[in-house]
């Protein structure tokens, strides 16, 4: 019996047969040059490559027609094959280039990538697999390469990859697939967040899995502790079988919670919210009993299309949300983005340390233009439903005044437009930085409520990258410095009178839940699918047990 630790990406236990998908072989991009007069061909090529790609998407697309995560995949693959600016872009380094376009896109495509992970934003990072995912299906029709098909994997196995494409991911729904045991890949990433929708344990992080571990052989995934057992023996698959029985059971009593507000056995009212990148995810926040919206990402929606659209676009997008969530609120978050120039107009530069440097509002408010696009959005989408506004990584009063200027220009100019709009929505803020919590007092003077984001707040309150293995134990959300800004910036919301919520990952887990609870938070914002555990822990617990154990782990405050 061999136990390898990694990264819990969606929990639960799985028991089951291996099925180890192999390494592909790196793509070998000819770096060859071409005859002038041979551009014309080399280009219908590509067009023609593109054509074939977009037709095996869309089949795909009608596979999963009823699945709403994985239509939203491949529907992202076809507006990404689409995209003008990329293929502009493409088109414009080939016809200035000597070298074959096999070579060019390749080279594009890295480029492009790169600037994604270097964004200083996960959503973002996650998002370079995808654009390497796509365009690498359109080399391989280029280059006339097969690599292995998905379709071979049988029903009822576990899944050990080093990676698993996000357009592999339909075999998730088309097969029953007992678990994921992966080398690479993210908790945001679409084959994460997928696992979680399906139920199907995941463990990602898993160093050379695929060398470890032999087709056929048992092997037991825990989500829940991150950990795959290669060959267990058998009082170890009877204890496991316990355990998802307990699991199995325990979920099913969870459903009870799902129509039921967040409320302590002593009567004190907590609203649950759902994170969300998409509009698709607002359909399954409604589902799991959320009561609103504590965090809609918009970044998705910046990843393509013209500046002369896209007020028209996000419009839709916020609209669509609102009216799915109806009168429950929707905090809507500015564009959180980092200097990878997803923002076309912005004249942005490269940076070393993308995760210090330009994103986030400072992006935003270089490129006021850009902002000014979005509140217009948010405020005419604002019509149709109960919307709040919020702005990333503020770390001064100036940034928010700048702000709320140009929110206030956007609202002239849709009066002078006679375009119907609100003019009363709630502007607040992230606080996820220690200077943002050190100065919270001032900071709420200019707020209309306060949301803290744990997990930047730790990583920047700790200076560690919870990304980085070397570093990552040290990444320590109950650190007492970290536990205090967030006791500091509550103290000052309640004083200010302005409302707070937590929307990093302390607001899912059950240790960290009790201890914001404690300390006074009411509002917790988290994935979907967790609300209904969450409810539970709640349900279970005083207000002055809340507040005992909190007090344990505040000792020193």
């Amino acid at each position: 019996m061999n136990i390898i630790l990694g990264i819990s990406a969606s929990g639960g236990i799985g028991i089951g047969r291996a099925f180890v998908i192999p390494d592909t072989e790196k793509r070998i991009i000819p770096q060859n040059k071409i005859a002038p007069e041979l551009h014309d061909a080399q280009w219908a090529r590509f067009n023609a490559a593109v054509a074939k790609t977009s037709e095996k998407i869309t089949k795909k697309l009608d596979q999963v027609k009823d699945d709403k995560v994985q239509s939203q995949i491949f529907e992202t693959y076809l507006l990404m094959l689409m995209d003008p600016e990329f293929i502009g872009e493409v088109k414009k380094a080939f016809t200035a280039s000597d070298y074959t376009i096999e070579y060019v896109l390749d080279q594009k495509t890295l480029e492009y990538a790169d600037k994604l992970r270097n964004s200083g934003n996960e959503y973002l990072a996650e998002r370079a697999q995808d654009i390497c995912d796509i365009f690498g299906q359109v080399l391989d029709e280029l280059l006339g390469y097969h690599p292995f098909d998905i379709e071979t994997v049988p029903d009822g196995c576990v899944i050990v990859a080093t990676t698993l494409n996000p357009s592999d991911t339909i075999i998730l729904s088309k097969r029953k697939i007992i678990g994921l045991a992966l080398t690479e890949g993210g908790v945001s990433s679409h084959v994460g967040i997928l696992a979680r929708n399906f139920g199907i344990p995941a463990v990602f992080a898993l160093e050379k899995i695929t060398k470890e571990i032999k087709t056929g052989e048992t092997v037991i995934i825990d989500g829940n502790s991150g950990e795959a057992i290669i060959d267990p023996d058998e009082q170890s698959i009877e204890d496991y079988e316990q355990k998802i029985a307990r699991e199995n059971e325990h979920r099913e009593k969870l459903k009870y919670f799902r129509d039921k507000p967040a409320i302590t056995k002593d009567g004190e009212k907590f609203q649950l919210m759902a994170n969300i990148g998409s509009v698709e995810e607002a359909k399954i926040a409604l589902e799991e009993g959320a009561d609103g919206i504590g965090l809609f990402r918009t970044e998705f929606l910046f990843m393509s299309e013209s500046d002369a659209i896209r007020e028209e676009e996000q419009f839709r997008a916020y609209r669509q949300v609102l009216e799915i969530m109806k009168d429950k609120p929707v905090t809507i978050r500015t564009l959180d983005a980092g200097g990878d120039k997803i923002i076309h107009t912005a004249d942005t530069p490269d940076e070393k340390n993308p995760l210090m440097g330009l994103r986030a509002i400072r992006l935003s408010l270089r490129n006021s233009v850009q902002l000014k696009i979005q509140f217009r959005a948010l405020f005419r989408s604002a019509v149709y439903g109960n919307l709040k506004i919020m702005l990333p990584l503020i770390t001064g009063v100036e940034q928010i005044r700048e702000a709320l200027k140009i929110a206030q220009k956007a609202k002239d100019e849709l009066r002078e437009e006679n375009i119907p709009f609100r003019d009363d929505v709630p502007i607040g803020i992230m606080v996820e930085t220690a200077a943002a919590a050190m100065i919270s007092d001032c900071l709420a003077k200019e707020s209309a409520f306060f949301s803290i984001g744990t997990n930047d707040l730790t990583q920047y309150t700790l200076g560690v990258d919870r990304e980085n293995s070397l570093v990552s134990p040290l990444y320590d959300e109950f650190h007492l410095a970290v536990l205090r800004l967030i006791h500091k910036t509550i103290k000052a919301a309640e004083a200010a009178g302005i409302s707070l919520s937590v929307c990093g990952e302390m607001a899912s887990r059950t240790d960290s839940v009790i201890v914001l609870a404690g300390m006074g938070v009411r509002i917790l914002s988290m994935s979907p699918k967790l609300i209904t555990g969450v409810k539970e822990i709640i349900s279970k617990m005083s207000v002055e047990e809340l507040k005992a154990i909190s007090s344990k782990r505040l000792n020193s405050l």
